[in-house]
């Protein structure tokens, strides 16, 4: 198989934005290349790790389009973790420090101080068995760091393109804390590894990790996967995104903003790349055009209204077959084709269909100005049956009647027929509306009287 890839999500929080695009991104890149995605959950966060964030990211993915070809969880393979920590640990490449957090602190505050950065100083390596046996009499419990080699590290990012960093220049990793368990980095290049990862797709805020993980790799006596960095996505204006935006999870699209899946995967598949964005309503095209060099290493910048955007085109594409279940649900069951082409052109999401659902079925305050007008109208009503061509006809008539053109005559219509000055065209609504309801409506204010 050429593309191996994986998408390791951490279940410590909902699925937000970044990650979102990160998981479509992969998934696009594997599927183009008729490859494998395996869905890994990195869960060595024992206490903030939870079941329902781990089924939020499955279901999220799911409502996305994204399957997976084969699905691990980190904390199943602790037994693989401990057998090639020990491995290290003899080949001299995991060392333990025994330093507390405020020493370490202190250190880090001293060398900013004097201008220097802030590496590791491997004061570690110099203890003797001695001051390991006090530090261990005092209470203290071993942090273990990689020893990395002082050696040029170069690779050729996919991304960004030739990559390169020095050893000498990055503190030593810690892969171990104090409780015995393995962090990220290590857990990471081990699965990477075993999985025969060909490709590791993710955000540039790990370029630096990258660099430490390729030594691991090596250590390991293992091939080093090719890296794919993608730009951190900035707003509108460049900056880092909103807090709003910056956590809005796929749970918030979905439940609050209440978008269309494929709105998402449409504007995150080709955020920061040279294709252009469109509101595409299958994710098939995506993946027959998908070109991972067509990325760039400049920050795309997000913008909620261009989402919105492609939302409202998506759905003036959608079939009323692609819909009418999801209305249903929303107890629009007796909802038909001829209503949902009338009113699709004017939905920005799918739950504005309440509003004019309302206006069709349910009580409308009319907007009545000139009740004489509205009542000419109401006389100038032609027989039923009524069709598309209806409104176009009665609307003659009362131009003829009244002398009204314009917006003066069609206006005043909408306003008693909807109760609102916009909406969908009337030649579409008119017999949906049908003409007891449209006489009632011109003619309350008569009534009333």
């Amino acid at each position: 198989m050429s593309v191996k890839v994986r998408f390791a999500p951490s279940p410590t929080g909902y699925l937000h934005a970044g990650n979102v695009r990160t998981a479509i991104v992969t998934w696009l890149f594997a599927r183009s290349q008729d490859g494998h995605f395996l869905l890994r959950i990195d869960d060595t966060d024992t206490e903030r790790s939870k079941p329902e964030y781990e089924e939020d990211i499955e279901s999220a993915m799911m409502w996305l389009g994204m399957d997976w070809d084969e699905k691990t969880r980190q904390r199943d393979r602790t037994d693989r973790y401990n057998e090639l920590i020990e491995k290290l640990k003899t080949d001299g490449r995991l060392y333990a420090c025994y330093e507390t957090p405020e020493e370490l602190s202190l250190k880090r505050k001293t060398l900013l101080g004097r201008g220097k950065p802030p590496i590791y100083d491997r004061a570690a390596l110099e203890l003797t068995d001695e001051q390991k046996t006090a530090y261990k009499a005092e209470g203290r419990s071993p942090h273990w760091r990689f020893k990395l080699n002082h050696e040029p590290i170069e690779w050729d990012d996919l991304v960004r393109g030739e990559v390169r960093f020095n050893g000498a220049d990055l503190s030593d990793p810690v892969l171990i804390r104090e409780t015995g368990l393995p962090l990220y980095h290590l857990c990471s290049v081990i699965d990477d590894m075993d999985y025969d990862m060909t490709h590791v797709v993710r955000g540039e805020d790990h370029v630096s990790n990258t660099a430490t993980h390729i030594q691991m790799f090596e250590a390991l006596g293992a091939p080093v996967p090719t890296f794919v960095h993608l730009p951190m996505i900035s707003d509108t204006e460049g900056g880092k995104l909103s807090k709003r935006l910056g956590s809005m999870s796929a749970r918030d699209f979905r439940d609050n903003e209440k978008l269309e899946p494929m709105s998402i995967v449409s504007l995150l598949s080709r955020l920061g790349s040279a294709d252009p964005i469109m509101p595409f309503t299958s994710i098939k095209p995506l993946v027959d055009e998908f070109d991972i060099s067509k990325f760039s290493k400049g920050a795309p910048k997000f913008d909620m209204e261009e989402l919105l955007r492609l939302n409202s085109k998506i759905i003036h594409q959608t079939p009323f077959e692609d819909v009418n279940v999801r209305l249903a649900h929303m107890d629009m069951e007796e909802l038909d084709e001829d209503f949902w082409h009338a009113i699709r052109p004017n939905l920005g999401k799918l739950e504005d269909i309440k509003e004019w659902w309302d206006v069709v079925s349910g009580n409308v305050e009319p907007i009545i100005e000139d009740p004489d007008f509205a009542a000419q109208a109401a006389e100038l009503l032609p027989p039923e049956p009524w069709n598309e061509n209806t409104w176009k006809e009665w609307t003659e008539k009362v131009k003829e009647t009244t002398g009204r053109k314009g917006k003066d005559l069609f206006m005043p219509l909408r306003q008693a027929l909807t109760g609102m000055d916009h909406g969908p065209e009337l030649g579409a609504l008119l017999p949906l509306l049908g003409a007891e309801k449209v006489r009632q409506r011109l003619t309350k204010h008569k009534q009333a009287a």
